[in-house]
């Protein structure tokens, strides 16, 4: 066969084949070419009796420039590849070296540096014994393709692994690879598996290390959340994700995993974030039902959980700018204009933030992100602006976030038609009208489907008619008679009890 040297074995399977057919069959039998068939016959002894060849079956086309010309090249820069020296003898010597000599130099740069080049990387593999290691890590999932109501969903997966059993939780996260979201992360694996491993590993998390310290130091809060749970933590160096493997590896299983389950439900979207959610959730539990004798194993050997689970969020202070907003994690947020002037603590969950206010929860949101390609992000909420929009609806025009604030783009493209007909003044009223009884009577997404079918029939709202389309019902009171007695029937009341 070519590539592989004929053994004895198959020369005596041939010759004891051939006794009874002919070259031909007997070659084939054995899986060999007619010519070998030949050369054995015409061969004296098996195989392993003859020498190693001492002849070349051609001339050597590298003979007059590999020890002066190629060896010292490849002395000073071990790296240089075979494409890079055929051209450089090409440029000294002409047409003498065409490309076909490309496979026999790259065959002889590889035999010498089987023989004196650079020493390379070893890789150690590791045994890691039961409730030892676990290992954290982030992955981003836009190649899943994953759409909720009918638009694009960017997220993340966080997910974290035994590395000895391979037992698994993974957790949906919305924005980047917070501390917030770590936290809540790595508490929500530790209390479902029951247990704390020995230690902890992540790689370059900014959320866990502070990477432009000089010496590369744990942050203080990622230090206390291991400290409460009694866990080791510790990273991989920089650079070298194979350290992580036990991680890096089960990221693209799981994705993996997730794909084909897509795959045989038919279709991949999804009414709410909550629904992706349990999907994941399901695959992640379908994996873990493999590992259940080494996780039964495992979980014997780790430490016992500690009494409470600790804040999974992070806290900043802000003060609210005369604008009503504030910003956090350059994101800019819209808050209630009462809360203007007041500094307040801010907790940043991974999904939402919370401002607190002496030890009251005075305002909350969804968290917001910075899109990609953007120096900051904005989440603003009409509702939190529009008591002062009512009373200065002039300022909507120039407002520097009014294109951030509307809640749905039939809004906006409303907002588009009024300018472009009626006087800035009428648009700027009649679209504050709008939004506030979108945020009054809680019709928005039924106002919006209105205004959709405005816009396509070429047609202004009317306010009045929408106010009185969307005010509440009045229910009819029933017409009640009461009939008073008359004093007197009191009178013999009070002769009877005497």
């Amino acid at each position: 066969m070519p590539g592989k040297k004929i053994t004895d074995q198959q020369v005596r399977k041939y010759k004891e084949a051939r006794r009874q057919a002919t070259q031909q069959i007997a070659a084939a039998r054995m899986g060999i070419s007619v010519r070998s068939a030949r050369r054995i016959e015409q061969a004296d002894g098996l195989p392993s009796q003859r020498g190693p060849r001492t002849w070349r079956t051609r001339a050597d086309p590298l003979a007059d420039v590999w020890e002066q010309e190629l060896v010292p090249l490849l002395e000073c820069e071990p790296g240089l590849q075979g494409r890079t020296l055929l051209e450089e003898l090409q440029r000294r010597h002409g047409e003498v070296f065409g490309d076909g000599v490309l496979r026999t130099l790259q065959r002889r740069i590889r035999m010498w540096r089987a023989e004196h080049g650079h020493e390379k990387e070893v890789f150690f593999s590791q045994a890691n014994p039961p409730g030892r290691l676990a290992l954290s890590d982030f992955t981003v999932c836009d190649e899943l393709r994953i759409t909720v109501g009918g638009e694009h969903f960017a997220h993340r997966l966080y997910q974290f692994a035994l590395a000895y059993s391979g037992w698994r939780h993974a957790e949906l996260v919305c924005g980047g690879e917070s501390f917030a979201a770590l936290a809540q992360g790595l508490q929500n694996a530790l209390w479902a598996l029951g247990g704390v491993p020995e230690e902890h590993r992540t790689d370059s998390l900014s959320a866990a290390f502070n990477n432009l310290a000089e010496a590369e130091t744990l942050t203080r809060r990622y230090e206390d959340l291991c400290r409460h749970y009694g866990m080791r933590p510790s990273r991989n160096n920089l650079g070298q994700s194979h350290e992580n493997g036990a991680i890096e590896s089960r990221q693209g299983s799981l994705k993996g995993a997730l794909e084909q389950a897509l795959l045989l439900r038919g279709h991949r979207e999804f009414a709410t974030p909550a629904d992706y959610r349990r999907f994941v959730a399901e695959v992640v539990a379908r994996l873990n039902r493999r590992i259940q004798t080494r996780l039964a194993e495992e979980r014997s050997q780790l430490a016992a959980l500690p009494v409470r689970r600790t804040s999974e969020y992070e806290e900043i202070e802000a003060r609210v700018t005369k604008f009503s907003t504030v910003s956090i994690r350059r994101v800019l947020y819209s808050v209630p204009s009462r809360l203007i002037g007041h500094r307040l603590q801010f907790r940043l969950y991974p999904e939402r933030l919370e401002g607190w206010l002496g030890g009251v929860c005075v305002f909350e949101s969804v968290r917001g992100t910075v899109p990609a390609g953007k120096q900051r992000g904005k989440q603003v909420d009409y509702r939190h602006l529009l008591p002062a929009l009512k009373r200065k609806p002039g300022a909507f025009a120039r407002w520097a976030l009014r294109d951030d604030m509307f809640p749905r783009a039939e809004y906006r493209q409303t907002w588009e038609r009024l300018i472009e007909t009626v006087p800035e003044r009428q648009a700027c009223k009649l679209m504050v009208g709008l939004l506030d009884l979108a945020a009054r009577g809680a019709c928005e997404v039924q106002l919006a489907q209105i205004l959709g079918g405005l816009l396509q029939a070429g047609t202004l709202p009317d306010l009045e008619g929408l106010e009185a389309r969307f005010a509440p019902r009045q229910t009819p009171l029933p017409a009640v008679t009461v009939a008073l007695p008359a004093l007197s029937v009191y009178d013999g009341l009070y002769e009877v009890a005497a």
